[in-house]
């Protein structure tokens, strides 16, 4: 599998950009897919085991507000990893040193190096498939009463992935030779310059 360029090669050219700082309209489709995911996951589960198991809404207990209170840190945790995972891929495949930060609400890793399409799929979806399987081990090894814990961290693992997917159904349209380069906030899709006839933004 080839790794990153560390500068464009010859014969490319911008193809299109991908900034959802920027494009609202495009920010609105990720958080409906965002919302929609988890929905359907909500509406999997709580036939399955009752929301009254992690907090009881109506009779409130000590272990609940225990719960509850561990939950929120937890999710802080699991956005640092996702995006350390992020920028371990990118290291991996490019030999550079990622970068971190916070744009707005969100955590982003970013690195300068272009990515064939191949090896950014795979740092696009290596924290979503990693977490997934661990927290579905978690969900069944552990009992009923620490379900939606986990749940609702797989919840956040595939609901806060929406862009990830968006993205990766974007670059599967593409032509082969597609190079990516994502700083953490804008993404630049690149094409050999024969077929990168139609740039846009977005």
């Amino acid at each position: 599998m080839r790794r990153a360029f560390l500068e464009l090669p010859e014969g490319y050219r911008l193809y299109r950009t991908i900034d959802l700082a920027k494009d609202r309209r495009l920010a609105r489709k990720v958080a409906l897919l965002s919302l929609g995911i988890a929905g359907v996951m909500l509406v999997l589960a709580l036939p399955l085991v009752p929301f009254s198991t992690f907090f009881d809404f109506r009779h409130p207990s000590t272990a609940d507000g225990v719960r509850l209170l561990l939950l929120l840190p937890a999710m802080f945790l699991y956005v640092l990893t996702h995006e350390w995972i992020h920028g371990i891929y990118m290291k991996k495949y490019s030999g550079v040193r990622p970068k971190y930060g916070f744009s707005g609400m969100y955590a982003y890793a970013g690195s300068p190096a272009f990515f064939p399409r191949r090896i950014y799929l795979l740092i696009a979806l290596a924290p979503v498939i990693l977490w997934g399987g661990i927290l579905l081990i978690l969900n069944l090894a552990l009992p009923t009463s620490c379900f939606w814990f986990v749940y609702l961290l797989q919840i956040l693992n595939l609901s806060g992935a929406a862009g990830d997917f968006y993205v990766s159904t974007v670059f599967s349209r593409l032509p082969p030779g597609l190079l990516v380069r994502d700083d953490g906030v804008r993404m630049e899709l690149y094409l050999r310059m024969q077929k990168a006839k139609t740039p846009q933004s977005e």
